[in-house]
């Protein structure tokens, strides 16, 4: 099977441009492509019920990130610091790389 490819990778920053929490910035926790989600740091908290455990003896409510489609999310390049596309360019090495598309700089 082939894995898709996402414009976001774990570490990058990004910014919610749709959903209740549009206008946020977090960094990727984790990537989920197989179903195009992204785990963000502080955006879409959910509640989850837990029941008590040896390891949680109180139980309760807790509170952590639920998944976003990733294209609910958009890059924040770390140069011109602004929402961008992402592109892919080819070396002479034959290394890829994806780029800023609003200031040509070479993300990673």
């Amino acid at each position: 099977m082939v894995r898709p490819k996402l414009h976001v990778k774990k570490g990058d920053k990004v910014k919610v441009i749709s959903g209740k929490d549009r206008g946020k910035e977090g960094e990727v926790l984790e990537v989920i492509p197989e179903e195009n989600r992204v785990l963000v740091k502080g955006i879409n908290i959910i509640k989850k019920h837990t029941q008590p455990t040896q390891d949680n003896p109180q139980g309760g409510i807790m509170e952590k990130e639920g998944p976003l489609h990733s294209s609910n999310v958009q890059l924040v390049c770390q140069y011109c610091d602004a929402t961008t596309r992402t592109g892919k360019k080819v070396f002479d090495n034959g290394e890829k790389a994806r780029y800023c598309k609003k200031c040509d700089e070479v993300i990673d």
